[in-house]
């Protein structure tokens, strides 16, 4: 159960700012589907907008594919322990092409990560000089 109002289309239309927002996201997704998440950040309009033009940039094009960043959003999400964006990244992996033995090995990765960075948290081993990245110039 959410702990905030989930704004339906008629409560957006009746605020500009978040009309503006959803209006956007559709346009963008090329879907007139809004999900949750987005119907959550509506009760503040200032942090929907914020939100959503960070997501654009960050999600949008540039040096990694778009299947690239859905995988990285999992990891993250799966780190965090957050099943929303868990499943939403998941499907939207999908619609970019990712296919069942990529999730799989994928989240082979992911489990490894995990596991190996316990070990190594565990038992704080040093970093080994050869593996220190140092800034550029």
């Amino acid at each position: 159960m959410a702990t905030v109002t989930l704004w339906s289309d008629s409560d957006a239309e009746a605020e500009p700012r978040v009309r503006a927002v959803f209006a956007d996201i559709r346009a963008t997704r090329g879907s007139d589907f809004i999900n949750n998440f987005w119907r959550g950040l509506a009760n503040d309009a200032a942090l929907l907008e914020r939100t959503w033009t960070n997501l654009k940039a960050v999600m949008g094009p540039g040096a990694l594919d778009p299947l690239t960043k859905e995988l990285v959003y999992i990891a993250v999400s799966i780190a965090n322990g957050c099943p929303y964006c868990i499943h939403s990244h998941t499907a939207a992996a999908r619609a970019k092409g990712l296919t069942a033995e990529q999730h799989g090995e994928f989240l082979a990765v992911v489990s490894m990560a995990n596991q190996t960075n316990a070990l190594v948290n565990g038992m704080q081993i040093p970093v080994d000089p050869a593996f220190r990245v140092e800034e550029g110039p």
